[in-house]
């Protein structure tokens, strides 16, 4: 049996819930670590450390990974990071058919809504907590994201 992108999610979901720190789970080529901690094992791929990271979802999607070395790049002098609350699914619109949240060079409020997270069909808003301008989007619409995975960086105002 293999694992859909539906099973790691609810896995990632329970996980998240879960009091333990760390999960690998192995089946066939596919490999899946989580930490809550940023623990990475002897055998598992060294990621740049995140914030209670949780390392190597993307890897178990059928999609490409996400660009881990550009969203921990050092950003320019005086930005802020926006970052993922959770593991998931980010979407930049509320719809397909809606223009995304924001786009590079938009001037966003304190508490706006930049994009969304889905697990499991439920949907959780990503808010700003400061107000600026957006000056970079580090990941695409439909990309799987990492807990702590900064996602925009903020000029503020």
């Amino acid at each position: 049996m293999e694992l859909t992108d539906d099973d790691v999610l609810e896995i990632l979901k329970l996980f998240e819930q879960s009091k333990f720190d760390f999960l690998q789970l192995e089946q066939g080529e596919r490999k899946i670590t989580v930490s809550k901690s940023g623990y990475v094992s002897a055998g598992a791929e060294a990621l740049p450390a995140a914030p209670a990271a949780a390392l190597a979802p993307a890897a178990a999607a059928s999609a490409p990974p996400p660009p881990v070395a550009a969203a921990h790049a050092p950003p320019a002098e005086g930005l802020l990071p926006v970052s993922a609350p959770m593991v998931g699914k980010f979407y930049a619109a509320p719809s397909p058919s809606e223009p995304p949240f924001v786009t590079v060079g938009a001037k966003v409020a304190a508490g706006a809504t930049v994009g969304l997270i889905e697990v499991m069909k439920v949907f959780t808003s990503i808010k700003t907590e400061t107000a600026g301008v957006i000056e970079r989007i580090l990941v695409s619409n439909g990309e799987f994201v990492e807990f702590g995975q900064t996602l925009f960086w903020i000029r503020p105002d």
